[in-house]
Protein backbone atom coordinates (compact mmCIF):
# COMPACT_ATOMS: atom_id res chain seq x y z
CA UNK A 1 0.00 0.00 0.00
CA UNK A 2 1.76 3.15 -1.24
CA UNK A 3 -0.60 5.70 0.31
CA UNK A 4 -3.70 5.36 2.48
CA UNK A 5 -5.89 7.64 0.39
CA UNK A 6 -4.60 6.05 -2.80
CA UNK A 7 -5.63 2.62 -1.54
CA UNK A 8 -9.02 3.97 -0.44
CA UNK A 9 -9.58 5.54 -3.84
CA UNK A 10 -8.54 2.39 -5.69
CA UNK A 11 -11.06 0.22 -3.81
CA UNK A 12 -13.67 2.97 -3.26
CA UNK A 13 -13.69 3.12 0.54
CA UNK A 14 -16.00 5.54 2.32
CA UNK A 15 -14.30 6.20 5.68
CA UNK A 16 -11.26 5.42 7.78
CA UNK A 17 -11.28 6.47 11.43
CA UNK A 18 -8.29 6.50 13.76
CA UNK A 19 -9.18 6.28 17.45
CA UNK A 20 -6.92 6.71 20.49
CA UNK A 21 -7.05 7.28 24.23
CA UNK A 22 -3.64 8.07 25.69
CA UNK A 23 -4.65 7.38 29.30
CA UNK A 24 -5.82 3.88 28.40
CA UNK A 25 -3.02 3.14 25.92
CA UNK A 26 -5.77 2.48 23.42
CA UNK A 27 -5.35 2.69 19.64
CA UNK A 28 -7.87 1.42 17.09
CA UNK A 29 -8.80 1.75 13.44
CA UNK A 30 -12.35 1.59 12.08
CA UNK A 31 -12.63 1.06 8.33
CA UNK A 32 -15.90 1.50 6.45
CA UNK A 33 -15.83 0.25 2.89
CA UNK A 34 -19.32 0.43 1.38
CA UNK A 35 -22.79 1.12 2.78
CA UNK A 36 -24.83 0.67 -0.40
CA UNK A 37 -26.63 -2.39 0.97
CA UNK A 38 -26.87 -1.22 4.58
CA UNK A 39 -24.79 -0.23 7.63
CA UNK A 40 -21.15 -1.31 7.46
CA UNK A 41 -20.81 -4.39 9.64
CA UNK A 42 -17.77 -6.43 10.60
CA UNK A 43 -15.96 -7.77 13.62
CA UNK A 44 -13.47 -6.21 16.00
CA UNK A 45 -10.01 -7.77 15.80
CA UNK A 46 -7.35 -7.29 18.50
CA UNK A 47 -3.78 -7.98 17.39
CA UNK A 48 -0.18 -6.92 17.86
CA UNK A 49 0.75 -5.33 14.55
CA UNK A 50 4.31 -4.53 13.58
CA UNK A 51 3.33 -1.02 12.50
CA UNK A 52 0.41 1.37 12.26
CA UNK A 53 0.39 0.93 8.49
CA UNK A 54 0.06 -2.84 8.88
CA UNK A 55 -2.95 -2.31 11.14
CA UNK A 56 -4.56 0.17 8.76
CA UNK A 57 -4.02 -2.10 5.76
CA UNK A 58 -5.48 -5.06 7.63
CA UNK A 59 -8.56 -3.06 8.64
CA UNK A 60 -9.10 -1.83 5.08
CA UNK A 61 -8.57 -5.24 3.51
CA UNK A 62 -10.91 -6.96 5.96
CA UNK A 63 -13.61 -4.29 5.62
CA UNK A 64 -13.67 -4.70 1.85
CA UNK A 65 -13.89 -8.45 2.31
CA UNK A 66 -16.99 -7.99 4.48
CA UNK A 67 -18.68 -5.93 1.76
CA UNK A 68 -18.23 -8.79 -0.67
CA UNK A 69 -19.21 -11.42 1.89
CA UNK A 70 -22.54 -9.75 2.69
CA UNK A 71 -23.30 -8.86 -0.91
CA UNK A 72 -22.65 -12.38 -2.17
CA UNK A 73 -24.65 -13.89 0.70
CA UNK A 74 -27.71 -11.77 -0.05
CA UNK A 75 -27.47 -9.92 3.26
CA UNK A 76 -28.44 -6.24 3.36
CA UNK A 77 -25.34 -4.96 5.13
CA UNK A 78 -22.18 -3.22 4.04
CA UNK A 79 -18.57 -3.95 4.89
CA UNK A 80 -16.62 -2.60 7.83
CA UNK A 81 -13.97 -3.70 10.30
CA UNK A 82 -12.27 -2.60 13.50
CA UNK A 83 -8.76 -3.49 14.55
CA UNK A 84 -7.37 -2.69 17.99
CA UNK A 85 -3.60 -2.44 18.13
CA UNK A 86 -2.67 -4.39 21.24
CA UNK A 87 -1.99 -7.68 22.92
CA UNK A 88 -5.10 -9.90 22.56
CA UNK A 89 -4.24 -11.34 25.99
CA UNK A 90 -4.40 -7.93 27.64
CA UNK A 91 -6.19 -8.19 30.98
CA UNK A 92 -7.83 -4.77 31.44
CA UNK A 93 -10.56 -5.45 28.87
CA UNK A 94 -13.50 -3.41 30.16
CA UNK A 95 -12.10 0.13 29.76
CA UNK A 96 -10.60 -0.72 26.36
CA UNK A 97 -13.79 -2.06 24.85
CA UNK A 98 -16.03 0.52 26.48
CA UNK A 99 -13.78 3.19 24.95
CA UNK A 100 -14.23 1.55 21.56
CA UNK A 101 -17.99 1.46 22.16
CA UNK A 102 -17.99 5.23 22.63
CA UNK A 103 -16.17 5.77 19.35
CA UNK A 104 -18.57 3.43 17.52
CA UNK A 105 -21.58 5.16 19.05
CA UNK A 106 -20.44 8.49 17.60
CA UNK A 107 -20.97 7.02 14.13
CA UNK A 108 -24.70 6.80 14.79
CA UNK A 109 -25.28 3.37 13.30
CA UNK A 110 -23.10 3.74 10.21
CA UNK A 111 -20.95 0.89 11.58
CA UNK A 112 -21.90 -2.19 13.62
CA UNK A 113 -19.20 -4.34 15.20
CA UNK A 114 -18.93 -7.92 16.45
CA UNK A 115 -16.54 -10.61 17.68
CA UNK A 116 -13.39 -11.48 15.72
CA UNK A 117 -9.83 -12.73 16.20
CA UNK A 118 -8.52 -11.79 19.63
CA UNK A 119 -11.90 -10.72 21.03
CA UNK A 120 -14.64 -12.51 22.94
CA UNK A 121 -18.35 -12.36 23.67
CA UNK A 122 -17.47 -10.75 27.01
CA UNK A 123 -15.66 -7.98 25.14
CA UNK A 124 -18.82 -7.43 23.09
CA UNK A 125 -20.75 -7.05 26.34
CA UNK A 126 -18.42 -4.23 27.35
CA UNK A 127 -18.97 -2.52 23.98
CA UNK A 128 -22.73 -2.94 24.44
CA UNK A 129 -22.52 -0.91 27.66
CA UNK A 130 -21.70 2.15 25.52
CA UNK A 131 -23.54 1.53 22.24
CA UNK A 132 -26.31 -0.54 20.72
CA UNK A 133 -24.29 -0.99 17.53
CA UNK A 134 -22.83 -4.41 18.30
CA UNK A 135 -24.22 -7.61 16.87
CA UNK A 136 -22.30 -10.56 18.33
CA UNK A 137 -23.76 -10.99 21.80
CA UNK A 138 -24.57 -13.83 24.20
CA UNK A 139 -28.12 -15.14 24.14
CA UNK A 140 -29.03 -13.51 27.48
CA UNK A 141 -28.43 -10.10 25.86
CA UNK A 142 -30.55 -10.93 22.84
CA UNK A 143 -27.72 -12.16 20.62
CA UNK A 144 -27.20 -15.42 18.76
CA UNK A 145 -24.46 -16.67 21.09
CA UNK A 146 -21.70 -18.89 19.71
CA UNK A 147 -21.79 -18.64 15.91
CA UNK A 148 -18.91 -21.05 15.16
CA UNK A 149 -21.26 -24.03 14.58
CA UNK A 150 -23.09 -22.05 11.90
CA UNK A 151 -19.84 -21.01 10.24
CA UNK A 152 -18.95 -24.72 10.10
CA UNK A 153 -22.39 -25.61 8.75
CA UNK A 154 -21.99 -23.04 5.97
CA UNK A 155 -18.59 -24.46 5.03
CA UNK A 156 -20.13 -27.91 4.75
CA UNK A 157 -22.96 -26.62 2.57
CA UNK A 158 -20.33 -25.10 0.25
CA UNK A 159 -18.47 -28.45 0.26
CA UNK A 160 -21.64 -30.23 -0.77
CA UNK A 161 -22.15 -27.86 -3.69
CA UNK A 162 -18.53 -28.40 -4.74
CA UNK A 163 -18.98 -32.16 -4.57
CA UNK A 164 -22.08 -31.87 -6.76
CA UNK A 165 -19.95 -30.05 -9.35
CA UNK A 166 -17.01 -32.46 -9.20
CA UNK A 167 -18.67 -35.82 -8.53
CA UNK A 168 -22.25 -35.29 -9.68
CA UNK A 169 -23.67 -35.84 -6.19
CA UNK A 170 -23.39 -33.74 -3.05
CA UNK A 171 -22.99 -36.50 -0.47
CA UNK A 172 -19.90 -36.27 1.76
CA UNK A 173 -20.22 -39.86 2.96
CA UNK A 174 -16.89 -41.64 2.58
CA UNK A 175 -15.12 -38.54 1.25
CA UNK A 176 -11.59 -38.05 2.59
CA UNK A 177 -11.31 -34.51 3.93
CA UNK A 178 -8.10 -32.93 5.24
CA UNK A 179 -8.96 -30.37 7.91
CA UNK A 180 -6.26 -27.83 8.72
CA UNK A 181 -6.87 -26.08 12.04
CA UNK A 182 -9.06 -27.25 14.92
CA UNK A 183 -10.05 -23.98 16.54
CA UNK A 184 -13.57 -22.67 17.14
CA UNK A 185 -14.72 -23.41 13.59
CA UNK A 186 -12.42 -26.31 12.69
CA UNK A 187 -13.53 -28.56 15.53
CA UNK A 188 -17.17 -27.90 14.64
CA UNK A 189 -16.40 -28.82 11.01
CA UNK A 190 -14.95 -32.13 12.21
CA UNK A 191 -17.96 -32.82 14.44
CA UNK A 192 -20.46 -32.14 11.66
CA UNK A 193 -18.49 -34.03 9.02
CA UNK A 194 -18.34 -37.02 11.36
CA UNK A 195 -22.14 -37.01 11.54
CA UNK A 196 -22.19 -37.06 7.73
CA UNK A 197 -19.86 -40.11 7.71
CA UNK A 198 -16.91 -38.38 6.06
CA UNK A 199 -13.37 -39.63 6.64
CA UNK A 200 -10.99 -37.04 8.06
CA UNK A 201 -7.31 -36.32 8.36
CA UNK A 202 -6.58 -33.43 10.74
CA UNK A 203 -3.70 -31.20 11.77
CA UNK A 204 -3.19 -28.39 14.26
CA UNK A 205 -0.22 -26.84 16.05
CA UNK A 206 -2.07 -27.52 19.34
CA UNK A 207 -1.48 -31.20 20.10
CA UNK A 208 -4.23 -31.25 22.74
CA UNK A 209 -6.85 -30.24 20.17
CA UNK A 210 -5.65 -32.95 17.80
CA UNK A 211 -5.78 -35.62 20.50
CA UNK A 212 -9.33 -34.59 21.41
CA UNK A 213 -10.49 -35.00 17.80
CA UNK A 214 -8.76 -38.37 17.49
CA UNK A 215 -10.38 -39.54 20.72
CA UNK A 216 -13.87 -38.20 20.00
CA UNK A 217 -14.20 -38.94 16.28
CA UNK A 218 -11.51 -41.46 15.35
CA UNK A 219 -9.89 -39.14 12.81
CA UNK A 220 -6.38 -39.64 11.48
CA UNK A 221 -3.77 -37.07 12.48
CA UNK A 222 -0.71 -35.75 10.64
CA UNK A 223 1.87 -33.10 11.46
CA UNK A 224 0.85 -29.54 10.49
CA UNK A 225 3.56 -29.38 7.82
CA UNK A 226 2.28 -32.59 6.20
CA UNK A 227 -1.40 -31.66 5.81
CA UNK A 228 -0.80 -30.20 2.34
CA UNK A 229 0.58 -33.51 1.08
CA UNK A 230 -2.18 -35.93 2.05
CA UNK A 231 -4.26 -37.72 -0.57
CA UNK A 232 -7.83 -36.48 -0.18
CA UNK A 233 -10.92 -35.35 -2.04
CA UNK A 234 -11.26 -32.06 -0.13
CA UNK A 235 -8.68 -29.82 1.51
CA UNK A 236 -10.39 -27.76 4.22
CA UNK A 237 -8.29 -24.85 5.57
CA UNK A 238 -9.69 -23.55 8.87
CA UNK A 239 -6.68 -21.72 10.29
CA UNK A 240 -4.43 -19.06 8.77
CA UNK A 241 -4.81 -17.14 5.53
CA UNK A 242 -2.47 -17.12 2.50
CA UNK A 243 -2.11 -20.91 2.68
CA UNK A 244 -2.67 -21.34 -1.07
CA UNK A 245 0.65 -20.04 -2.33
CA UNK A 246 3.66 -20.81 -4.50
CA UNK A 247 5.05 -23.29 -1.96
CA UNK A 248 1.86 -25.26 -1.30
CA UNK A 249 0.06 -25.36 -4.65
CA UNK A 250 2.04 -28.22 -6.16
CA UNK A 251 1.74 -30.23 -2.94
CA UNK A 252 -2.06 -30.34 -2.90
CA UNK A 253 -3.53 -33.73 -3.83
CA UNK A 254 -7.22 -32.88 -3.76
CA UNK A 255 -10.09 -32.08 -6.09
CA UNK A 256 -11.67 -29.35 -3.95
CA UNK A 257 -10.42 -26.57 -1.64
CA UNK A 258 -13.18 -25.44 0.71
CA UNK A 259 -12.67 -24.12 4.22
CA UNK A 260 -13.35 -21.35 6.72
CA UNK A 261 -10.00 -19.53 6.73
CA UNK A 262 -10.05 -15.94 5.50
CA UNK A 263 -7.95 -14.79 2.54
CA UNK A 264 -6.83 -18.30 1.59
CA UNK A 265 -5.21 -17.18 -1.67
CA UNK A 266 -1.91 -15.44 -1.05
CA UNK A 267 -2.39 -13.65 -4.36
CA UNK A 268 -5.07 -13.69 -7.04
CA UNK A 269 -2.78 -15.58 -9.40
CA UNK A 270 -2.97 -18.55 -7.04
CA UNK A 271 -6.70 -18.73 -7.77
CA UNK A 272 -5.82 -18.90 -11.45
CA UNK A 273 -3.31 -21.68 -10.77
CA UNK A 274 -5.84 -23.72 -8.80
CA UNK A 275 -8.14 -23.50 -11.81
CA UNK A 276 -5.36 -24.62 -14.13
CA UNK A 277 -4.67 -27.62 -11.89
CA UNK A 278 -8.32 -28.65 -12.13
CA UNK A 279 -8.99 -27.99 -8.44
CA UNK A 280 -12.39 -26.51 -7.61
CA UNK A 281 -12.00 -23.59 -5.22
CA UNK A 282 -14.82 -22.41 -2.96
CA UNK A 283 -14.05 -18.69 -2.46
CA UNK A 284 -13.47 -18.18 1.24
CA UNK A 285 -16.02 -15.43 1.83
CA UNK A 286 -18.71 -17.55 0.18
CA UNK A 287 -17.92 -20.66 2.22
CA UNK A 288 -17.27 -19.01 5.59
CA UNK A 289 -20.23 -16.60 5.62
CA UNK A 290 -22.46 -18.83 7.74
CA UNK A 291 -21.54 -17.40 11.11
CA UNK A 292 -22.09 -13.80 10.14
CA UNK A 293 -25.29 -14.62 8.24
CA UNK A 294 -26.63 -16.30 11.37
CA UNK A 295 -25.32 -13.60 13.70
CA UNK A 296 -26.83 -10.68 11.80
CA UNK A 297 -30.11 -12.37 10.91
CA UNK A 298 -31.83 -10.86 13.95
CA UNK A 299 -31.22 -7.27 12.81
CA UNK A 300 -34.48 -5.64 11.82
CA UNK A 301 -36.59 -8.79 12.08
CA UNK A 302 -37.45 -8.94 15.77
CA UNK A 303 -34.81 -11.12 17.36
CA UNK A 304 -33.03 -14.43 17.01
CA UNK A 305 -34.65 -17.39 15.28
CA UNK A 306 -32.48 -20.51 15.03
CA UNK A 307 -34.65 -22.02 12.30
CA UNK A 308 -34.74 -18.89 10.17
CA UNK A 309 -31.03 -18.24 10.65
CA UNK A 310 -30.04 -21.80 9.80
CA UNK A 311 -32.20 -21.76 6.68
CA UNK A 312 -30.40 -18.63 5.46
CA UNK A 313 -27.00 -20.22 6.17
CA UNK A 314 -28.08 -23.29 4.23
CA UNK A 315 -28.48 -21.11 1.13
CA UNK A 316 -24.67 -20.98 0.87
CA UNK A 317 -25.16 -24.12 -1.24
CA UNK A 318 -27.17 -22.10 -3.79
CA UNK A 319 -24.73 -19.19 -3.55
CA UNK A 320 -21.91 -21.56 -4.43
CA UNK A 321 -23.90 -22.89 -7.38
CA UNK A 322 -24.40 -19.31 -8.57
CA UNK A 323 -20.63 -18.76 -8.41
CA UNK A 324 -20.16 -21.78 -10.66
CA UNK A 325 -22.79 -20.44 -13.08
CA UNK A 326 -20.98 -17.10 -13.39
CA UNK A 327 -17.60 -18.82 -13.72
CA UNK A 328 -18.96 -20.94 -16.59
CA UNK A 329 -20.81 -18.02 -18.18
CA UNK A 330 -17.84 -15.65 -18.16
CA UNK A 331 -15.11 -18.31 -18.42
CA UNK A 332 -13.34 -17.09 -15.30
CA UNK A 333 -11.99 -18.73 -12.11
CA UNK A 334 -14.35 -19.07 -9.16
CA UNK A 335 -12.58 -16.48 -6.99
CA UNK A 336 -13.25 -13.90 -9.72
CA UNK A 337 -16.82 -15.15 -10.24
CA UNK A 338 -17.59 -14.61 -6.54
CA UNK A 339 -16.39 -11.01 -6.78
CA UNK A 340 -18.50 -10.50 -9.88
CA UNK A 341 -21.58 -11.91 -8.15
CA UNK A 342 -21.12 -9.53 -5.21
CA UNK A 343 -20.45 -6.52 -7.43
CA UNK A 344 -23.50 -7.26 -9.59
CA UNK A 345 -25.75 -7.28 -6.53
CA UNK A 346 -24.30 -4.02 -5.18
CA UNK A 347 -24.87 -2.33 -8.54
CA UNK A 348 -28.42 -3.63 -8.78
CA UNK A 349 -29.39 -2.48 -5.27
CA UNK A 350 -27.73 0.89 -5.85
CA UNK A 351 -30.00 1.33 -8.89
CA UNK A 352 -33.07 0.34 -6.85
CA UNK A 353 -32.20 2.88 -4.17
CA UNK A 354 -31.53 5.55 -6.77
CA UNK A 355 -34.94 4.94 -8.33
CA UNK A 356 -36.62 4.98 -4.92
CA UNK A 357 -34.97 8.28 -4.04
CA UNK A 358 -36.02 9.81 -7.35
CA UNK A 359 -39.65 9.03 -6.55
CA UNK A 360 -39.57 10.81 -3.21
CA UNK A 361 -41.24 14.26 -3.18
Amino acid sequence: MDTILGYMEKYDFENLLLCQDKALDFKAIIAIHDTTLGPATGGCRMWQYESEMDAIEDALRLARGMTYKYAAAGVNLGGGKTVIMGDPKRKDREPIFRALGKFINRLGGKYITGEDVGTTLRDMEYIRMETEYVVTLPTYLGGAGDIAPMTAFGVIRAMQACCKRVYGADSLKGKIIAVQGLGAVGHNVVEQLHALEAKMIVADIDEAKVKAMVHDYGVQQVDPDVIYDVECEIFCPCALGAIINHDTLDRLKCKIVCGSANNQLKAERHGELLEQKGIVYAPDYIANAGGTIYDTDRLGVGGVSHERGKEKVSRIYQNMERVFEIADRDKIPTYMAADRMAEERIRQIAEVKKYRDELRP
